[in-house]
């Protein structure tokens, strides 16, 4: 199932709905963009929907309010993903 906000502008209003464990992937988009929730600390190299590459240093139990479309298996050390929309 693909995230309804994915060709959104903005990000939703309210709580978001829906989680599904992420497989990081050098090749292929999330099927649903939305916050990343990362569960065990690491590295988490991801494209933005707005376009950019970045990897985010030491982050863990924490989601991550960037709205996500891939999460890159080279660069990422974190582990435990789930993607929140």
């Amino acid at each position: 199932m693909s995230s309804p906000y994915r060709n959104a502008g903005v990000l939703p209003a309210g709580p978001l709905r829906n989680a599904e464990a992420v497989t990081p992937s050098d090749s292929a988009d999330l099927d649903s963009w939305g916050f990343i929730f990362v569960g065990a600390a690491g590295d988490l190299k991801v494209d933005t929907v707005g376009g950019q590459t970045v990897t985010l240093k030491a982050v863990a139990g924490l989601t991550v309010p960037v709205y996500v479309q891939r999460v890159y298996a080279t660069g990422t050390t974190a582990t435990d993903l789930v993607v929140l929309y």
